[in-house]
């Protein structure tokens, strides 16, 4: 057995591509958890001939969160420097002889993901970052560059054996890149292949690619250099292969001469030895590289289930392959492995160390492939400790990680002979007890409250308790049967019971022949023994004394209790400590000194231990217990809770105590002097055991995840550190990692803390809930992943997925009163607790009782003179003065005294709340009191009455609850909570308040939803409701709900009304059908017009014809709508109108024949128009329509409308034979288009009314006089007059192309002003405006143009007309007079606004202006321009011209007729243009007629043009 110290480590961390290495002459260093641990193997490793030449050395010790990297230089000369990187961020280069940091850098801002030293450059570091960041370090000259090539994850790095500055690159999307760090991280080479995680990247060892004669790989393209072979090259350019291995199942090997794959080799599944996880679950894989130094034609890859395969390259199309260890059964990784590191001897032994899942390291022996040793670590916290009383030397170990390791620390031929026992665990192991007599027997304990037994010989599953603890197991003990087991039979027994203490405080007593069964809770025994009727304590700890006699349990409140077996009769109660009691231990019964098994020490959340003799006790079996208050040795000088001692079973009275101060310590009880410290660990220490063989050897578990093996020889301090150590020491604790908060876990919920402060350390809280991750992963995968070694995956991940937090059944184990959070159950008690309902972060409810619980809270004096106060008021006759005025002073005591007393605590309580703003608070004391009416009047006094208040008011009678609504009804409205004061008033009845209240408030809604709901349907308040709405909704423009509102109103006329107020095409159609449907026709026809002519604007000829189809009424006007579609059509199709429109009707499609026979034809097929009846009845409707004339400024489409208004009266005049009316009708049509200046559209009338001219109408009429005949001869003028403008325009072309003047935009002024425009221009060039090329007309009119135009100029004698020409005359110097008369006005007004007082006016003002306005501007004629008009001038003028006018016959004046000036102008501009084309005799009568009438301004330029 080997005489020196050892270390059971952490596991090596997980998913990492590089955090182990090893150096030449055997050092071997692994990433675990925050630290890196050493191992020296080979022959200097000093280990005991024999066993395997290897030790754990020390740690590296600085790092705060996980290290993710680690890498040795391997530059001879300093290969005692290496590199780590870490979660924390930094990058820091140790010295491995002094453990200690050299440098470190903090360059990286994201998560550091590869590392490595390069070997060619003795100070180059590089790293690379999941952001894909990576960064170059040089140490000597601690200088760095920043490289980014690629924006992905970055999953393994490796720097190029052969040349400096190449660097290949793996990412987690399968990309490989090789680098150039000289050229700023130049890309070389891009390696696609791949398209999974790169784990591994291996440089072939050798330089030049003729190590492989790779000519038959199926998988490369033909390659250009047959055999390899490969022309010498520089040391840059000459190629070297690399090799990757990716999550994808696949190795790759690359040529960097030809950037590209030579050779893939797909990963085989092999049939698993010893069963195991399903190879076809990739995402178990983790493929792993090593490439040997000497053997470049070899390649070391790791496999599905943790086999390591060595591949021979130079057969590759062979895919052939060597197993490691393929003789020996069991020597193979049974999970994946994560780093393979080559490692070379003193003795020049090539070794390859592996670190894997299954938490074991293991050591390969290149040349044999067999496995030479394994070192095993721990997933976990070190809970438990337990020594084979049988089997000598086998250590049970109870981890975090779901296994319960047994370490033979007697093997000879292996320091590390550890079994793994994990099936049925599946949570942390808190608790072992071997059985004392059975060989193999192992009971377990876990953190979720589950006990079992194990049979360590067999590869049985455990038997598992039917019964659970409800939190983690503290303690189990193997002791005498108790009743109701021991009352069975003597072979229906066992000898031995198992005895196990959960976080909920019950010990259960489970029987081992029958664990299905039930277990018994010994609580009962206890009860009934010893008759007692108070609360039982919580039990923490159990221990039996070695002859199995006396029992002893530990409490929560610190006490220890020892019982008398069969019966459990309480012999004494040990009042010593006053925290939870961890651990009790007896002395054993084989020293020099047989009394000495009468010392049972213990330890609790404090700091100190207590060694109790109890002989005399035990000896004297009292009749009533004894309590015991004086310990019989005190053992001072932890610093923080006890959690575990153990007696040497070599000495008498030594005693060691495991601390969360960090240390062990061993004492020698008898003289209470401590021996010696061990400070090895670097957590809080969990369980300590002392070896059953070695008197100077010790183990010991902490929450490092660490087991160590010690000698007290060894150690060099005695006692624990106090003081500045102590810090230090705290301080190298702290450095553990602190846990990540996982998210979507709640903090678990506080333990109940005593008032008392701790001794010991005041951190103790903080400490404990940053306690430790349970794995070097920060993956949930942590301790859990390794649980099961050989699982089918299917259930390993229901086993192990419970995450490393502590869930409130783990809660259970801190025996102690602090918060444990997550991520760690550091295996001590704790009192039980209530269900986490606070789980969520709750306000705490404000107390009722304040002031009588801060009482509560004074200091003890105080409270313990309450006590007496109230004992003897409870107990004296009666109460004396001096009794009473102390209890008028201890007004809380008025809980515990008598009702009188308890409503002055109340009173007291009251008024304090109101002073601090609580007035419900105290309303709810004095509901308690039962004084309801009191309440509700002082709360409505001073406005604060509640809903609960006033409804718990009918408990005091109806009429106070009437009351109390109606002042809460008010109270309401005051703090503008109407609604909710009307629906209170409601539930006592008062509706038509209520209905006033939100009325008056502009509720309208809710005041109608009540009046509805709760009075008649006649009630005049509802139509008053409506209407007021209805009114205020109208005013604010909401018209719709207005509608609804004088409908709900019954007003149906308003509802038209207000819908058609908002005047678009939809509301004014609702309107109108709305109308309709109450039976208001007259209305709903003007809307449906309205309608129709709002969607005429918009040019939607359906909609407008729908709107109208509503009335019967507007027959007529859906003929005119029908008209003006047709027309419009036309017209578009004519290409004379802007506008387009889409939605034509279907009957609106044929272009065929006569458009008067179109329209007629469309009238009788769609609109039943076919007898003369009908036509009637349809002319009296449009008659009674009159439009106001039109003018220049009328819009488009709105006298579109009027002229077809007109025209269908002239259709339907037609219709009925009714010619006077047609022609008049016609007439109208033409003088509006005329009156607007719009000739184009003048045009199309005549053009499609009187395509043959105006004879036929002539005939019709007949030859006798009728009133009609000036209509007729005026319509005739209109006629010729525009053809008389056709023909001129047709002239003034330079290559004459008959025109027909369609530009509907070219708008004529006036005629007068178009005559002006005209003889502004030498009579040779019109004016340009007028004379506009326009499209042209049918090319037939050119042929018959001579004959045509004499034609249409000897009709043109019809436009001379004297009477029409005076008439003209008279009316343009009424206009001219009225102008000056107007203008003089203008004048004097201005000069009245600002009067010169210096130069008054010589003559009257009047005549000065007429003077002004009627002299000509000098360029027209000079001689007028001295004659000033007077006024009395200007009215004689007036009045001549209005008797002439009134001279002038009716017929003359009735009808419009053109402008008889104009025309003799053109048709002289015409002789001018065409000589000849004008008769003399016309053309004389033409100049009389200018120069008899040509005397107003207008024309006056004119009539001298042609008349002189």
């Amino acid at each position: 057995m080997g005489q020196e110290p050892r270390t059971l480590p952490p596991s090596p961390n997980w998913y990492c591509a590089r955090c182990s290495d090893a150096v030449p002459g055997g050092l071997f260093g692994f990433a675990a958890r925050t630290s890196v641990f050493l191992v020296r193997v080979g022959p200097s490793a000093g280990a005991i001939p024999g066993t395997p030449p290897f030790r754990v050395i020390g740690e590296l010790v600085g790092h705060t969160e996980r290290v993710s990297g680690f890498t040795f230089s391997h530059y001879p000369g300093q290969y005692n420097l290496c590199a780590t990187s870490s979660d924390d961020g930094t990058v820091k280069i140790w010295d491995v002889e002094t453990r200690t940091v050299v440098t470190e850098h903090a360059l990286h801002q994201h998560t550091i993901s590869a590392l490595h030293w390069s070997p060619q450059v003795k100070d180059l570091i590089v790293s690379g970052d999941e952001k894909g960041v990576v960064f170059c370090y040089w140490l000597n000259r601690n200088d760095s560059q920043h490289l980014f090539i690629e924006p992905r994850t970055i999953f393994c790095l490796t720097c190029s054996p052969h040349h400096e500055d190449l660097v290949a690159i793996g990412y987690k999307d399968g990309i490989v890149v090789i680098i150039d760090i000289s050229k700023k991280g130049e890309v070389v080479h891009r390696l696609r292949g791949h398209d999974d995680e790169i784990h591994s990247i291996a440089w072939c060892p050798l330089l030049g690619e003729d190590c492989l004669s790779i000519n038959q790989e199926e998988n490369s393209e033909e390659l250009e250099i047959p055999n390899g072979k490969v022309i010498a090259q520089t040391a840059v350019t000459k190629g070297c292969y690399l090799a990757t291995g990716s999550k994808d199942q696949t190795i790759r090997i690359w040529s960097c001469s030809r950037g590209r794959g030579v050779m893939i080799l797909k990963l085989p599944f092999l049939k698993r030895r010893g069963g195991g996880i399903d190879p076809t679950v990739k995402e178990r894989l983790w493929l792993t590289l090593h490439w040997p130094k000497d053997q470049p034609t070899q390649l070391v890859s790791s496999c599905f289930g943790g086999e390591l395969l060595l591949w021979d390259l130079t057969q590759s199309w062979r895919r052939k392959y060597t197993l490691f260890s393929a003789s020996s059964e069991g020597q193979n990784h049974s999970r994946i492995v994560f780093n393979l590191c080559p490692l070379q001897t003193e003795d020049d032994k090539q070794l390859l160390l592996s670190t894997s899942m299954d938490r074991d390291v293991k050591c390969w022996d290149m040349t044999t492939l067999e496995c030479c040793w394994t070192l095993p670590s721990l997933g976990g916290f070190a809970y438990s400790l337990a020594f084979s009383p049988v089997d000598m030397g086998c250590l049970a170990i109870g981890v975090g990680d779901g296994m319960i390791r047994v370490w033979n620390t007697l093997s000879i031929k292996n320091n590390y002979d550890v079994k793994n026992f994990w099936q049925g665990v599946k949570s942390k192991v808190t608790a072992l007890c071997w059985h004392p007599t059975k060989e193999g027997c192992l009971a377990f304990g876990t953190d979720d409250g589950k006990v079992g037994l194990y049979d360590t010989y067999s590869n049985k599953p455990p038997q598992i308790s039917s019964t659970y603890h409800k939190k983690t197991v503290y303690t189990l003990a193997w002791g005498p049967p108790l009743p109701p087991i021991s009352l069975g039979g003597e072979g229906d027994r066992p000898s031995l019971t198992l005895y196990s203490c959960g976080g909920e405080g019950i010990v259960l007593q489970h029987n081992p022949w029958k664990l299905g069964g039930e277990a018994y809770d010994i609580n009962k025994l206890i009860r009934d023994t010893n008759s007692i009727k108070y609360k039982l304590p919580v039990h923490t700890e159990i221990s039996w004394k070695a002859d199995g006699k006396i029992m002893a349990l530990g409490n929560e409140d610190g006490s220890i209790e020892i019982f008398h077996v069969p019966s459990l009769k309480l012999i004494c109660t040990i009042q010593q400590h006053h925290k939870l009691v961890n651990t009790i231990s007896w002395h054993h019964e084989h020293g020099s000194q047989p009394e000495l098994s009468y010392l049972m020490a213990s330890g609790s959340n404090n700091a100190v231990i207590y060694v109790h003799n109890l002989k005399t006790v035990i000896e004297s079996n009292p009749e009533s217990p004894v309590t015991i208050t004086e310990p019989y040795r005190t053992l001072s000088g932890h610093t923080a809770k006890i959690t575990s001692v153990a007696w040497s079973p070599h000495h008498d009275g030594r005693l060691v105590s495991a601390s969360y101060d960090g240390t062990a310590q061993v004492w020698d009880t008898l003289r209470e002097e401590p021996l010696c410290n061990f400070r090895g660990h670097r957590g809080r220490l969990l369980c300590v055991a002392w070896s059953p063989l070695d008197p100077d050897c010790i183990y010991s578990g902490a929450d490092d995840f660490c087991v160590y093996k010690w000698l007290t020889s060894m150690q060099e301090h005695s006692r624990p550190p106090q003081g500045k150590k102590s810090i230090e020491l705290e301080k190298k604790r702290l450095s553990q990692p602190k846990p990540k908060p996982k998210k979507k876990k709640k903090p678990t919920s506080r333990a109940p803390v005593k008032p008392e402060v701790y001794d010991g350390n005041e951190d103790e809280g903080i400490r404990e809930s940053s306690g430790p991750v349970e794995n070097g992963v920060s993956d949930q995968e942590g301790e859990e992943e390794a649980r099961e070694p050989e699982f089918p995956s299917g259930i390993a991940s229901v086993a192990s997925r419970e995450p490393v937090t502590c869930t409130p059944v783990s809660l259970g184990f801190e025996k102690s009163k602090v918060t444990v959070n997550n991520k760690i159950t550091l295996l001590k008690k704790e009192p039980p607790k209530e269900k986490p309902e606070s789980l969520t972060k709750k306000r705490k409810a404000r107390s009722m009782l304040p002031l009588t619980t801060s009482l509560d809270h004074r200091s003890k004096e105080e409270l313990h003179q309450d006590c007496l106060v109230l004992a003897t008021a409870k107990h004296s006759k009666e109460l004396n003065e001096e009794v009473s005025s102390d209890l008028e002073e201890r007004f809380h005591l008025g809980l515990f005294t008598d009702r009188a007393a308890l409503y002055r605590m109340i009173e007291v309580e009251g008024k304090g709340h109101l002073e601090n703003g609580h007035p419900e608070l105290f309303h709810q004391l004095m509901l308690w009191k039962g004084d309801l009416k009191g309440v509700l009047q002082t709360a409505a006094e001073r406005g604060e009455l509640t809903d609960s208040l006033v409804a718990m008011a009918p408990v005091a009678g109806y009429h106070v609850w009437l009351w109390a609504v109606e002042a809460f009804a008010k109270q309401l409205c005051f703090q503008d909570q109407y609604v909710k004061a009307a629906s209170h008033l409601l539930s006592i009845h008062k509706v038509y308040e209520a209905v006033e209240l939100l009325k008056s408030n502009h509720f309208y809604r809710e005041a109608i939803a009540v009046a509805k709901a709760r009075l008649r349907p006649e009630d005049p308040i509802l139509k008053d409701l409506y209407l007021t709405w209805g009114a205020i909704l109208e005013k604010d423009g909401h018209y719709a709900v207005a509608a609804k509102c004088y409908l709900g109103a019954a007003s149906a006329y308003d509802a038209a009304k207000v819908l058609a107020k908002k005047g678009d095409a939809a509301s004014l159609k609702t309107a109108a059908e709305l109308a309709s449907i109450v039976g208001e026709n007259a209305l709903s026809s003007s809307l449906a017009l309205r309608c129709a002519q709002e969607l005429l604007l918009a040019r939607n000829w359906v909609g407008a014809q729908e709107a109208l189809r509503l009335h019967e009424s507007l027959k007529g006007q859906r003929l005119v709508f029908c008209l003006l579609e047709l027309l419009s059509k036309h017209l578009e199709e004519r290409q004379l109108s802007e506008a387009r429109s889409s939605s034509y009707n279907a009957w609106a499609a044929g272009t065929e024949g006569p458009f008067v026979e179109r329209v007629t034809a469309v009238w009788k097929s769609t609109f039943g128009l076919d007898n003369p009846e009908q036509c009637q009845a349809a002319l009296q409707q449009l008659q009674s329509i009159k439009y106001p004339s039109a003018t220049n400024n009328t819009p488009s489409k709105q006298l579109l409308l009027h002229i077809c208004h007109d025209l269908t009266l002239a259709v339907l005049s037609q219709q009925v034979a009714s010619w006077d009316g047609a022609v008049e009708a016609l007439l109208r049509a033409v003088v509006r288009s005329y009156d607007s200046g719009n000739f184009t559209i003048m045009q199309e009338v005549h053009s499609a009314f009187l395509p043959e001219g105006c004879d036929h109408l002539r005939d019709k009429l007949g030859e006798h006089q009728s009133p009609t005949t000036p209509a007729f001869k005026s319509l005739e003028a209109f006629f010729i007059y525009g053809h008389l403008y056709e023909f001129w325009w047709s002239l003034s072309r330079p290559c004459p192309k008959s025109s027909v003047w369609v530009s509907a935009a070219h708008r004529r002024t006036t005629s007068v002003e178009q005559s002006q425009q005209i003889n502004n221009a030498s009579p040779e060039e019109t004016d340009p405006k007028v004379s506009q090329p326009e499209p042209s007309r049918p090319p037939e009119l050119d042929v018959r143009l001579t004959e045509e135009s004499e034609q249409m100029l000897i009709t043109c004698k019809e436009l001379f007309s004297e009477k029409h020409a005076s008439l003209q005359n008279s009316k343009r110097t009424v206009a001219e007079v009225q102008e000056t008369l107007a203008e003089m006005i203008r004048q004097h007004q201005k000069s009245q606004v600002c009067k010169s007082t210096t130069n008054g006016p010589d003559k009257n003002e009047s005549e000065q202006v007429a003077e002004q306005s009627l002299s000509s501007p000098p360029s027209e004629c000079k001689e007028e321009k001295n004659q000033p008009l007077s006024l009395p001038e200007l009215t004689k003028r007036l009045t001549e011209a209005n008797e002439k006018i009134a001279k002038f016959p009716e017929s003359v004046k009735t009808w419009p007729f053109p402008d008889v000036l104009e025309c003799c102008l053109i048709l002289l501009h015409i002789g001018s243009q065409c000589p000849g084309s004008v008769t003399q005799d016309m053309q004389q009568q033409a100049q009389e007629l200018l120069q008899k009438y040509g005397n107003t301004k207008v024309y006056k330029r004119y009539c001298q043009t042609f008349c002189t």
